[in-house]
């Protein structure tokens, strides 16, 4: 994929509040701090267009990234980040669910899991609403140069074991060292060009 436009859009609480329905939708989720503000940067070879912050649970909105006038991008709000405001994290699964579930433009879910971490609870319960929501998922292993080549398999065996996926299923992704981009996006293609419900997950 060439990206010769990406630009920000709008945040909304919503998904009454979302934009007009126009073009295909890609959605990312995952736990806070997993990488995905850097992932979609790397993405769309934009160092700043989505905004990284150390903090986690940052995100707080439905954000909205529109690429070369056809297709959106939307960053979803990280999930399990005590810290942040209760009234947030009540707000956060009606705010998600009601976008996955609403959304007739949505073609998949970048679904994102860090290498160094063993998939949670939240992370599991999370692919099993989007398994029995019918949603195409693509799944993705980020920061995979933080650990050493002879230590990623078995990391991957772990995650695999934990999600019920087979390993194959992961594409493995680095910003870092620009690993997996041109895979992803072969994955993303082929979510936007077939009909909801046919795609990956």
């Amino acid at each position: 994929m060439i990206v010769q436009s990406a630009s920000f859009i709008t945040s909304a609480p919503d998904l009454q509040r979302c934009p007009p329905v126009e073009w295909p939708e890609i959605a990312f989720a995952g736990r806070s701090n997993v990488g995905k503000s850097s992932l979609i940067n790397c993405l769309l070879n934009r160092k700043g267009l989505v905004r990284t912050s150390s903090t986690p649970g940052r995100t707080q909105l439905l954000n909205f990234f529109v690429i070369n006038e056809n297709l959106y991008f939307v960053d979803l709000p990280g999930y399990g980040f005590a810290r942040a405001p209760r009234s947030v994290r009540q707000q956060w699964q009606p705010m998600v669910h009601g976008y996955l579930k609403g959304r007739s433009t949505l073609r998949a879910v970048v679904w994102l899991l860090d290498v160094r971490r063993d998939p949670t609870a939240e992370d599991l319960e999370f692919l099993d609403w989007l398994e029995e929501s019918n949603l195409p998922t693509i799944p993705v292993v980020t920061k995979v140069d933080k650990v050493s080549r002879n230590a990623l398999p078995g990391r991957l065996k772990v995650i695999a074991a934990r999600t019920g996926l087979e390993v194959e299923h992961f594409a493995l992704f680095s910003c870092l060292k620009n690993t997996g981009r041109d895979e992803l996006w072969e994955r993303i293609v082929a979510a936007v060009e077939s009909p909801r419900g046919q795609g990956e997950g």
